[in-house]
């Protein structure tokens, strides 16, 4: 389990405006500025020939793509990507991660409603679980009465 982990929290107007200022930021860094190179390089290319037309910014960016696509196509080392369902933590681990909360984080109300409910929870499975042993015994009483 991963101890320092980073929780981005986005509150309010401003997080939103500031998160939407940032995925603009990467797009044009990583999508239209290279983009825009290839359409000139392309349009500079082209000038030299009659063949060969010239290209706007969103031909630019789509070559852009089928440069980044056929260089992850094409290169050595391969890209794995595996896509399968996460394990699910057993009880003495959800346990230790609760005790581990609750060490830490006792004054949060955030926290102290999720151990609330994490108590509530494991209640229910107790009286769930002695229901179930209750129902069984009993089944087995009736049939040992009927032979």
């Amino acid at each position: 389990m991963k101890k320092n982990l980073n929780v981005i929290q986005i509150k309010g107007i401003r997080g939103l405006i500031i998160l939407g200022m940032v995925l603009c930021c990467l797009t044009a860094g990583f999508i239209v500025f290279p983009g825009w190179l290839a359409m000139h390089i392309w349009n500079f290319v082209a000038g030299y020939s009659d063949f060969v037309p010239v290209i706007g910014i969103i031909q630019g960016v789509l070559l852009w793509g089928i440069i980044i696509a056929s260089y992850f196509t094409f290169k050595k080392d391969r890209i794995v990507v595996c896509v399968k369902s996460p394990k699910g933590l057993n009880e003495e681990e959800l346990k230790a991660v609760f005790a581990d909360l609750k060490k830490h984080n006792a004054e949060d109300k955030i926290v102290k409603a999720m151990l609330k409910a994490r108590e509530a929870e494991l209640k229910i499975q107790e009286i769930e679980q002695h229901k179930s042993e209750n129902s069984d015994s009993r089944s087995d009483e009736i049939n040992s009465n009927q032979n």
